[in-house]
């Protein structure tokens, strides 16, 4: 099954796409046409990818870290996972953070997360006295004592 969503491309890369038949996320590059951008240590920015969608109702793009850059450089997506909602239409940011000891060149092109298209569901309260009874009940953190 396929969705089919608008997109803008105002990069000069090409658009997002699956890495194998099975991936649940496709690549994003930093759109920085002029100049790289170099995060410090502990520092964190919003990187640009030139693209803007156009997100059915009812689905979110869900913008998470690439597990090899996040493993072996210590870059991650700071608000992880960031969501693009279905009514924005701006640029898809991703808002980088250093968390290695050395600096990072963010260059144009550079594949720097991962967006997942996701179904999500709209919520209308009901406001109740009390919740049914589970055995686990309130039961929170750490309540098992397992680790």
């Amino acid at each position: 099954m396929s969705l089919t969503i608008e997109i803008i491309n105002n990069s000069h890369h090409e658009l997002p796409s699956y890495a194998t038949e099975h991936s649940a996320g496709m690549d994003l590059r930093a759109f920085l046409p002029e100049q790289s951008i170099t995060l410090q240590p502990g520092e964190y920015r919003l990187i640009p990818t030139g693209l803007s969608l156009a997100l059915p109702s009812g689905y979110e793009a869900q913008i998470r870290p690439r597990s090899g850059l996040a493993f072996k450089k210590g870059i991650t997506v700071l608000n992880s996972p960031g969501t693009i909602d279905a009514d924005y239409r701006g640029d898809v940011g991703v808002l980088l953070i250093n968390h290695s000891q050395a600096a990072f060149e963010v260059k144009d092109g550079e594949r720097i997360a991962q967006m997942v298209i996701a179904r999500h569901e709209t919520v209308a309260w009901k406001p109740v006295q009390a919740l049914s009874a589970t055995v686990r009940g309130a039961g929170g953190f750490g309540h098992t004592g397992t680790s």
